[in-house]
């Protein structure tokens, strides 16, 4: 296993050298213009160079199933339309159905949760109704709620996050290296612990690239997909959600937040703004790098608690969490 991976953060950290060159001279750069930056234009989106190098791993890293062809369409079409949006602004309502196309794709192409473990025993079936089909067989209605909503939470949340060069990398890394240890130590998926480490691989390239100060902007096409995957891996072969919910916690939790305070004053939660709560710790004069290390370290807290605690300390750390990154939005917000 180790083998590979390598391989993969090497070809990655090539590929992304080689990005650095190629994309100035295709006219690949950001508009700083756009948000009143000035600073010279950096390479953009490289976040595809991510998806490509996933794509191309694949082939040697995974079994092809249904599963498989569905996840990589998935991942094509969601790198296609994001790809477009980063050079050509789309509207978010088209964004929105590319994005329930791709979750229906994932779905009804079988990375399905059956049950989920209930905090105080038992469980909570999601496969009580279910929607016969000729071509999938049976859907169970409530697991196709969920893994809508939770997919489409993790999609927007990573991208969201993408407020600070570095960011949404060293998040994406901790959440792969925490799912695949998971699959690896506890779950007895070698599969799904290789599908992690190299996602965890290709996120850690980036970091050597894409850190303050970045030399490159990863994009919606980038942090989307690190979403997709986050969130993919976190339903797939019987669910992690909970371990992905907890090493994700900030970027989640603060869309949440976001979302609803902006449900409150009456605005569309897929508009662009600077209340998320990175942007309100920059604007009271928090470095860039000391918001990434602050991040990085509760996601490794309580991601790496999620590895040896039982379904009910997992709820009650959830709690906790979501305790924390409450009371750093109200501060945010509050402070003069």
């Amino acid at each position: 296993m180790i083998l590979p991976v390598t391989i993969v953060l090497l070809v990655t950290v090539g590929a992304y050298a080689t990005a650095l060159k190629i994309f100035p001279i295709l006219g690949l750069l950001d508009f700083p213009e756009r948000y009143g930056l000035k600073r010279g234009r950096l390479p953009y989106p490289t976040g595809i160079v991510a998806v490509l190098v996933f794509i191309a791993a694949s082939f040697f890293l995974l079994p092809f199933g249904q599963k498989e062809i569905g996840m990589l369409f998935a991942v094509i079409l969601l790198a296609i339309t994001s790809f477009i949006d980063d050079r050509t602004p789309l509207p978010s309502s088209l964004r929105l159905l590319v994005q329930l196309v791709i979750v229906i794709v994932i779905f009804v192409t079988g990375s399905q949760i059956y049950t989920i473990t209930h905090p105080f025993g038992g469980f909570l079936k999601l496969d009580g109704f279910l929607l016969e089909t000729s071509t999938f067989g049976s859907i169970p209605i409530l697991s196709g709620i969920f893994t809508t909503f939770w997919l489409l939470l993790t999609i927007n949340a990573l991208n969201w996050f993408d407020g600070i060069p570095g960011q949404v990398n060293v998040i994406a890394l901790i959440g792969f290296l925490m799912l695949g240890l998971l699959a690896l130590f506890r779950n007895g998926e070698p599969d799904i612990a290789m599908l992690s480490f190299s996602l965890a691989a290709i996120a850690g390239a980036g970091i050597l690239f894409d850190f303050p100060p970045g030399k490159m902007l990863m994009g919606d096409t980038g942090s989307m997909f690190f979403g997709l995957m986050l969130g993919l891996l976190g339903v797939y072969h019987g669910g992690k959600v909970a371990t992905a919910f907890l090493a994700l916690g900030i970027p989640l939790l603060d869309a949440v937040f976001v979302i609803i305070r902006r449900m409150l004053k009456r605005q569309s939660p897929f508009h662009g703004g600077k209340d998320h709560l990175h942007h309100l710790l920059l604007s009271r004069g928090w470095a860039p790098r000391s918001i990434i290390f602050m991040t990085a370290a509760i996601a490794t807290a309580f991601g790496g608690g999620a590895l040896f605690l039982s379904t009910g300390e997992k709820a009650f750390a959830g709690v906790v969490l979501m305790i924390i990154v409450g009371t750093a939005n109200v501060w945010a917000h509050g402070k003069k």
